[in-house]
């Protein structure tokens, strides 16, 4: 099964075909009436864009189903391994899938947190850079119709996850933030807290703008922009540009029946995407697919067209940094053909 828009567009001309391109975070999964993994991946990313590499992103998929509940997590690394050494022998193209891999951890049990970090590092010492654990929170029920696995309240500040974070900053580990952007504050203080961590924000701050009157989002975006800039003072924080086609951005095209083009969605995303570049700077920003969630709001072949024309204006050196050379730093990946610098 794919999701309801992820083949769309793909007649749609390429726009620079040659720039290439790190993925900065996707997911393989497999659950009941959907099932995306690593041939739909390239499916997707040879239809035409140079994608030349990905950052698996956890889902909470393929966990173990025995052994300490705290350890079960290791599955997902093992498994997102095991599709980096595919893509790594190069039977199956040129893109890199899963050259770097972020798992889950749950940081509210603290210091035993190591133990799981040093065994993801063990399973994937070549790959895996890093945890993401979801923290968002919202005072009503509504975007939580949208989540599989519900993430627990006030995670951020149980007592316990500073000491599992400083077990992922002692590792060299990178930390990536899922908050909605109410949150955006607690990201910044958790940087200022530790600021030799590498943390990255996920899906520009994911604004929570359901049901909400024109008024309230232009307020909300206002809010939204203060609090990207209050955070991208804190040089230890990067941001990842995407997850528009989440539905808690309210866009309105996940119910949309007839196909969305780039410009549309180019129109639409605009103003997040100028703003975090503003905000953090091409060398502090990396291009994500969210595939294949944000496959039910658009096409794979419009995304990345849609996130290209915003940034035609950006210099060769700038769209380098946006579209892969930022990723390749922040995760350490190694592609062949490909430098950090």
């Amino acid at each position: 099964m794919t999701a309801a828009k992820q083949l769309e567009g793909r007649d749609e001309p390429i726009l620079e075909p040659d720039l290439l391109i790190v993925d900065s975070h996707h997911h393989l999964f497999e659950r009941p009436g959907w099932r995306y993994l690593h041939e739909d991946y390239l499916d997707d990313a040879q239809a035409g864009h140079k994608i030349v590499a990905s950052v698996y992103m956890e889902i909470q998929a393929m966990a173990r189903t025995d052994g300490p509940e705290f350890l079960r997590p290791l599955g997902e690394v093992e498994f997102a391994n095991g599709v980096g050494a595919i893509g790594a022998s190069g039977q199956y193209g040129p893109c890199r899938v899963a050259a770097g891999i972020i798992g889950h951890a749950d940081l509210r049990i603290g210091d035993r947190v190591g133990e799981l970090l040093d065994r993801c590092m063990s399973a994937a010492p070549d790959r895996f850079r890093g945890i993401r654990q979801v923290t968002i929170e919202h005072a009503t029920e509504i975007p939580f119709r949208y989540i599989t696995n519900r993430p627990p309240v006030g995670a951020m500040r149980d007592p316990g996850f500073h000491a599992g974070f400083a077990q992922l900053v002692r590792r060299g580990l990178t930390f990536d933030a899922a908050v909605f952007d109410h949150q955006i504050p607690d990201v910044a203080r958790l940087a200022e807290a530790f600021p030799d961590a590498t943390i990255v924000l996920n899906h520009c701050g994911s604004v929570m703008a359901m049901g909400l009157s024109d008024a309230e989002r232009a307020q909300t975006f206002s809010n939204w922009r203060e609090s990207i800039h209050g955070l991208a003072r804190r040089q230890n924080v990067m941001m990842k540009i995407g997850g528009f086609g989440l539905p808690f951005w309210d866009f309105g095209f996940m119910d949309r029946k007839d196909p969305v083009g780039y410009l549309e969605l180019a129109a639409a995303w605009q103003p997040y995407v100028e703003t975090s570049i503003e905000a953090f700077g091409a060398e502090r920003c990396m291009m994500e697919s969210n595939f294949p969630i944000d496959g039910r709001s658009c096409g794979f072949v419009p995304l990345w067209n849609a996130l290209k024309h915003i940034t035609r204006d950006c210099s060769a050196d700038e769209k380098a940094a946006l579209f892969h050379r930022t990723a390749m730093r922040v995760y350490h990946l190694n592609v062949p053909g490909l430098a950090t610098t």
